[in-house]
């Protein structure tokens, strides 16, 4: 019986362990600002879709969404893009079309 019971209770901690992993859709959330350029560009993803770019000093508002675990599609000042995404806890990695890829950092 204690076996069994010391399986049951191994099997639920693996499962709430595992819902515990963080999303792509989770991790994106927050404020980014673009590794090692010359000038100051930031992007915000917010929990409600919006998304805002900050690039000299001007902010631009949008939207965006996930597909899958990795693809970005965002619209941004009425122009859609799509990348390719990698995202960790602290950095955050957009690929396009063109294999163009911009590094950011967690703000």
């Amino acid at each position: 019986m204690k076996a069994k019971v010391s399986t049951i209770m191994a099997v639920g901690l693996a499962l709430l362990a595992s819902a515990c992993v963080s999303s792509p859709q989770s991790m994106i959330l927050g404020k980014w600002e673009v590794e090692g350029a010359p000038l100051k560009m930031t992007a915000e993803f917010d929990r409600d879709g919006t998304a805002k770019m900050t690039i000299f000093g001007q902010t631009v508002q949008g939207a965006y969404k996930l597909n899958g675990d990795n693809e970005l599609v965002w619209t941004l000042n009425g122009q859609t893009t799509k990348a390719k995404v990698t995202v960790t806890a602290t950095e955050l990695e957009l690929t396009n079309d063109a294999n163009q890829t911009v590094k950011y950092q967690r703000k």
